[in-house]
């Protein structure tokens, strides 16, 4: 790890609250802002967009719908809000969140956060790995823990491929293969469902040939150049050792223990934390009648 770039610990935070948004919705299209992203992002590769660009763009968008949600450049400009004015909503929702990171990384995705995303129509394994659910956390001979609702394959290649971004000047490595690696590194899964850990072990010597010859059937059917570009990338895979790799098995590791966080903090979760934390009835003209009401209703 590179001495002047923020730690990972600093990062934390803001891993958790982009993470989030696997669990976030809007009235407008299905699925999670994460899956949505998913598929964008690989419409935008698949006609042929600069991969800098889609991961520079996709991770900016990312960290400020940390915390604007589904509040993006379309919705503010069909609010009324000119370009100049949506764009400062964007620049401020990410500059809430966006101080822990180094500091050359958050100019670039600050200059690259867009007002509007191209959205071309995405390959078919988007889609599949969008309602492929992930298994979770499994072990040999122990019965699944199940949690509800899973997270789609979706989500988490997102996830991770923009936590490759983020933590990238962590380790030194340019952000772009990590970006690269963390989408299309469930390939195999667009067939293939997710028996987890568990699985891969009952599938014994088979297990390389099986991941193999799926993810070779989802790369031949993409564009040449992209192709060849994701086989190359992929091969970071199969160690720690170039600062490229270390990016993405660390944003994959932080992004699977991260949701099982996310799913002890929901069982543990209460409403005095609604209440009294989160100020769930905030400041406000009617605030002393709603606390009225509560009182007397016991709550």
């Amino acid at each position: 790890m590179t001495g002047g770039s923020p730690a990972l610990a600093e990062l934390r935070p803001l891993l958790t609250e982009v993470g989030d948004a696997k669990r976030v919705r809007v009235a407008d299209a299905p699925g999670s802002l994460a899956e949505r992203a998913f598929a964008r992002a690989w419409g935008r590769l698949v006609a042929g967009e600069d991969a800098a660009a889609v991961a520079l763009s996709e991770t900016a968008a990312a960290v400020a719908r940390a915390r604007l949600a589904g509040i993006d450049g379309a919705v503010l400009r069909t609010a009324g809000l000119t370009g100049d004015d949506a764009r400062d909503v964007l620049r401020r929702g990410f500059d809430e969140v966006a101080g822990p990171l180094d500091a050359g990384l958050r100019a670039r995705l600050r200059e690259a956060l867009p007002l509007a995303v191209p959205t071309p129509q995405p390959p078919p394994l988007a889609e599949r790995l969008n309602r492929q659910p992930r298994a979770g956390a499994t072990a040999p001979g122990r019965p699944r823990v199940v949690v509800e609702p899973p997270e789609s394959h979706g989500d988490h290649c997102l996830t991770v491929a923009v936590y490759g971004v983020l933590v990238a000047p962590v380790f030194g490595a340019d952000p772009v293969a990590p970006f690269l690696v963390g989408l299309a590194h469930h390939l195999h899964n667009v067939v293939l469902p997710d028996a987890g850990f568990a699985g891969e072990v009952l599938l014994g010597s088979a297990l390389d040939r099986v991941v193999t010859t799926l993810e070779e059937r989802e790369l031949a059917a993409l564009p040449g150049p992209l192709a060849e570009r994701l086989r190359t990338v992929l091969r970071l895979r199969a160690d720690a050792g170039a600062p490229e790799s270390q990016a993405f098995h660390a944003a994959d590791v932080l992004d699977r223990v991260l949701q099982v966080h996310h799913h002890a903090r929901a069982a543990a979760f209460t409403a005095s934390q609604a209440l009294d934390d989160l100020e769930l009835v905030h400041a406000g003209p009617v605030q002393a009648f709603h606390l009225d009401v509560l009182a007397a209703a016991g709550l």
